[in-house]
């Protein structure tokens, strides 16, 4: 069976999959057209972010049995069309993990500090310090929107700078947020407490424009907000407005609304930082999610339940046994 494997996967990931017997094509990302001519041949699908999944795409993929995400966010997949025509779609969860969080409080420091603007300013020869005061992160209070593993890979991180962590999740049992010594509290709480504020949930109906005009209208003038989680959350026009305004005082972003984002009103303000969707973006990482995600692709392909699923597909007249065989 063949594998088409996109937007360049780790190598260790595509090796993976070679070792068990499959025939594994290496590509750019592709565009919609593109795809659409090259997916009919294909059985197993396996992307990052840089290819979209679309339901024309799924449409023209005669063979396809799984798409496999090395990542976390499936917003470039049409889980509804997936799902419809039997197609499964997993993810590998666990292995970015260590690289957003760390991404996160690399974007956190940063931004209490004001590294960036000293940075370049020192860099065109000006020494100068009373500009550039910043804020120490110990006794500050840090909201955190998502306490899945990322959130919670922050928080541990965040008290050994000593800050007091509220948290919001609907989903998380109590008990288990009590044990990570995190205050649970309701999203306008949190809002009007946090000194920084960071996001770590995924982009769905519920999530989408869940920061906006409203909701940072609530937050203290000094508080900063970080978001390496997914553009849309935060309402881009709405946060620089706020900043603007000075009804924020800093942010730092990881993501966007749109991407690539090469021109944004955010990208002119000396008091955000941005990264170019960053959060998983080291070594250790991208081996992690792509070995992760090319063994779950392998096990479904023979006949196996998948490890990560994101949807529960209703499996037509191909049947995972028989494409085992």
């Amino acid at each position: 069976m063949k594998i088409l494997a996109l937007d360049g996967i780790a190598p260790e990931g595509v090796a993976c999959l070679e070792k068990q017997g499959f025939t594994v094509d290496e590509k750019p990302s592709q565009t919609e057209g593109e795809l659409i001519k090259i997916i009919p041949s294909y059985s197993g699908l396996l992307v990052r972010s840089g290819t979209k999944v679309t339901a024309k795409v799924l449409a023209a993929a005669e063979q396809l049995r799984v798409v496999g995400r090395a990542g976390v966010g499936v917003d470039n997949i049409d889980l509804e069309e997936a799902t419809r025509r039997g197609i499964q779609v997993v993810n590998s969860p666990n292995g970015n993990t260590v690289a957003a969080a760390e991404h996160t409080m690399a974007l956190l420091l940063a931004l209490a500090r004001n590294v960036p603007c000293a940075h370049a300013q020192l860099r065109q020869g000006c020494w100068d310090r009373k500009s550039f005061y910043g804020v120490e992160l110990a006794g500050k209070v840090l909201g955190i929107l998502g306490l899945g593993k990322v959130g919670t890979a922050v928080a541990r991180r965040a008290q050994a700078f000593e800050m007091k962590v509220v948290g919001y999740d609907p989903y998380l049992p109590r008990e288990r947020v009590r044990k990570l010594g995190v205050e649970l509290a309701n999203l306008e709480e949190i809002l009007r407490q946090a000194d920084f504020l960071t996001l770590h949930l995924p982009l769905t109906p519920e999530t989408r424009s869940m920061l906006g005009p409203e909701e940072l209208a609530l937050m203290k003038p000094t508080a900063m907000v970080i978001n390496v989680a997914r553009g849309g959350i935060v309402v881009e026009d709405a946060l620089y407005q706020a900043l603007v305004a000075g009804r924020l005082a800093g942010a730092a972003l990881d993501v966007f609304a749109e991407e690539p984002a090469r021109e944004n009103p955010l990208f002119n303000l000396d008091n955000v930082i941005v990264t170019p969707h960053l959060g998983a973006c080291t070594k250790e990482a991208q081996i992690r999610v792509a070995v992760e995600v090319a063994e779950d692709i392998a096990g479904i392909l023979r006949g196996q339940p998948p490890a990560n699923p994101v949807n529960r597909p209703v499996h037509k007249a191909w049947d995972l046994k028989k494409v085992a065989n």
